[in-house]
């Protein structure tokens, strides 16, 4: 069963905003067993069950990788075909790079500019890629980080920055460079910021 923000928009945005409360809960759970078990904990489950929580009663697809082409703006995602294989390499570059990259933001940043351009679900892949995002900003601290308002929401408050970020790692990207500097910086403040109002 599910709402399409068309038919009632009203009650779309309200089950959308109730969502979001149940995946923030079922990130906590996801990083304290990330925190206990180690990186290899993020993998493809863990994303498929945030991405659930995040679509439940919007999309019937949440919570699988899409089998269907998509667009998003300007940006026109790989082929669905490509999603498994992308994904998998997705997750290799943040395990093999765990111990390696000691910068507390880089992969997160990575993370949440490289699940935006392969846009692996059919809906929901913006919350999704902020939650793990998060996730890995709580493992490279060692725990689950204080503040009242977590990366996340502070992102969707003021997406202006947040999506020339990401335009800023797929204009590298397209000229066959990777960067994420822009992201990274964004996030620094950005967890600055939840850090000083805990």
């Amino acid at each position: 069963m599910s709402v399409r923000e068309k038919d009632d928009p009203d009650l779309y945005a309200k089950i959308q905003e109730r969502n979001l409360l149940r995946q923030y809960d079922l990130l906590t759970n996801c990083i304290e067993i990330g925190l206990e078990k180690g990186i290899e904990s993020f993998d493809k489950y863990t994303l498929w069950t945030l991405n659930y929580a995040a679509v439940a009663n919007i999309s019937q697809l949440g919570g699988r990788y899409r089998e269907e082409p998509i667009y998003v703006g300007n940006h026109c995602p790989p082929h669905f075909k490509e999603v498994p294989n992308l994904m998998d390499r997705f997750f290799s570059v943040i395990h093999e790079n765990w111990e390696i990259m000691d910068h507390p933001t880089v992969l997160p940043a990575y993370a949440l500019w490289r699940l935006n351009w392969i846009h692996p679900f059919v809906e929901g892949n913006g919350r999704t890629a902020r939650a793990a995002c998060y996730y890995l900003l709580c493992l490279k601290q060692g725990k689950l980080l204080p503040g009242s308002k977590i990366v996340p929401e502070r992102i969707r408050e003021d997406r202006k920055p947040y999506y020339a970020a990401l335009k800023s790692a797929d204009i590298a990207w397209e000229h066959g460079q990777f960067d994420v500097s822009e992201l990274t910086k964004y996030l620094s403040d950005l967890l600055l910021q939840q850090l000083s109002n805990s």
